[in-house]
C-alpha cells in the first residue's frame, strides 16, 4: 500500500469512528436529539439504543489490528445502517440537510474499505487447477 492511499485510509477511518462513536454514544443514551429523529422516521426509541450499540462494537473492530472478517461485518453493518437511514429519509420526504449526514457517512464508509491495507483485509485463497 502507498502512503497516498494509507493517508486516505486513516483520516476516512478516523472520521467514520469519529462520527460513528459519537452518534453511537447519543443513540444509546437518547440525547442530541436522536429521539425526535427517531420519532420522525417512524422508529421506536429502542431501536436507536440498539443502532448505537451496534456502532460501538463496528467502531471497535474497524479499528482493532487483525479480525479482517469481523472488520468485514463492520463495514457491511455501517452500510445496513447508513443506506437504512438514506431510505428512511428520503421515505418521509426529508430534505438534503437531513440526508447530508448519513450520505457522507456511507461514503466515508465506502472509502475505508476500499483503502484499507492488506493486513486489515481477508486473505483470498488461490483456486488449484
Amino acid at each position: 500500500m502507498n502512503k497516498r492511499n494509507n493517508i486516505i485510509y486513516w483520516i476516512a477511518t478516523n472520521w467514520l469512528a469519529l462520527a460513528m462513536l459519537a452518534s453511537g454514544i447519543q443513540q444509546i443514551f437518547t440525547i442530541g436529539g436522536f429521539v425526535d429523529i427517531m420519532a420522525h422516521l417512524g422508529f421506536p426509541v429502542y431501536f436507536s439504543m440498539i443502532i448505537g450499540i451496534w456502532k460501538l462494537l463496528g467502531v471497535t473492530a474497524i479499528l482493532l489490528p487483525r479480525f479482517a472478517l469481523l472488520k468485514e461485518w463492520a463495514y457491511a453493518g455501517f452500510c445496513f445502517i447508513l443506506s437504512g437511514a438514506v431510505l428512511a429519509h428520503l421515505t418521509m420526504g426529508d430534505n438534503a440537510k437531513e440526508l447530508f449526514a448519513p450520505v457522507f457517512l456511507l461514503v466515508l464508509t465506502v472509502i475505508s474499505w476500499y483503502y484499507r491495507p492488506t493486513s486489515r483485509k481477508i486473505a483470498t485463497v488461490q483456486a488449484i487447477s
